[in-house]
């Protein structure tokens, strides 16, 4: 028997009408975002980059009097990322039914916690908590939501987690950590959710006017970062179908440099 041509014809027209419908009913859905750490720095310029897009942001941090520096439009909860319940009662308090992004920022930002020999445990314990414990953390109540939405993750990195200055283990062990981690979400989690990391470098978030020209003219580009790179990156990857399991270095090319002692 010949096949039915018009019929075949006729299904495909439906079911490409039902995609477009579809499309059409997503693309009217506003987008849904948490960004940890976001009461200052990276975090507060995604935040209110995000919002400014038309996400519905969520933005977590310790910082209380930060977060209520926040505008209004954005969804302000006060959370440890570190304490397992205060997460879990962070979550509830979104009242998120689905998520579209994830950017783990929350962490201690000193990098240096003095000589190895006189680190405490808790001290040790303090800084890899803040980085790693918080975003397995917030990563483990994200899954269930960013499965709905088939979103993505974005774990702010560093570069050092692959080069150091003396004297700063923790961060550096606890920033190697995420990067480890986000290839393995990504192997766990895809193809529903992709799972990426971002390894800033030398990120100005306060007055850049203390800045040397020797400070700028040692990044290939010739200057220092600024929180608006990040966002750019957190952007891209809020996007790339196609990218997962990534550590995408924004660092100026500071980490591609040779540097000698003359």
């Amino acid at each position: 028997m010949a096949p039915d041509y018009t019929q075949a014809a006729a299904k495909e027209k439906s079911e490409l009408t039902a995609t477009r419908r579809g499309l059409a009913a997503s693309s009217m859905t506003q987008k849904t975002a948490i960004v940890t750490g976001a009461a200052n720095g990276i975090g507060r310029a995604v935040a209110l980059a995000l919002a400014a897009d038309g996400w519905d942001v969520a933005a977590l941090d310790v910082d209380e009097p930060g977060l209520a520096r926040l505008p209004e439009g954005i969804r302000r909860v006060s959370c440890d990322v570190a304490d397992e319940g205060a997460v879990q009662a962070a979550f509830g308090a979104t009242a998120f039914d689905r998520l579209d992004l994830l950017v783990n920022n929350a962490g201690i930002a000193r990098p240096v916690t003095g000589p190895i020999e006189a680190l405490s445990l808790g001290e040790w314990r303090r800084m890899t908590d803040s980085h790693l414990t918080g975003t397995f953390l917030v990563t483990r109540s994200a899954v269930p939501l960013l499965r709905k939405a088939r979103g993505a993750i974005v774990n702010i990195a560093s570069t050092r987690a692959f080069m150091s200055e003396p004297h700063c283990e923790a961060y550096a062990a606890a920033k190697g950590g995420i990067v480890a981690m986000t290839h393995a979400l990504a192997v766990s989690l895809g193809p529903e959710v992709r799972a990426n990391a971002i390894a800033p470098g030398w990120i100005v978030t306060g007055d850049p006017s203390g800045l040397s020209a020797a400070d700028h003219a040692q990044h290939p580009v010739g200057r220092a970062g600024r929180v608006e790179d990040i966002v750019d990156a957190v952007r891209y990857l809020a996007g790339a179908g196609f990218v997962t399991g990534q550590a995408l270095t924004v660092d100026g090319g500071m980490t591609r440099r040779m540097i000698y002692v003359e």
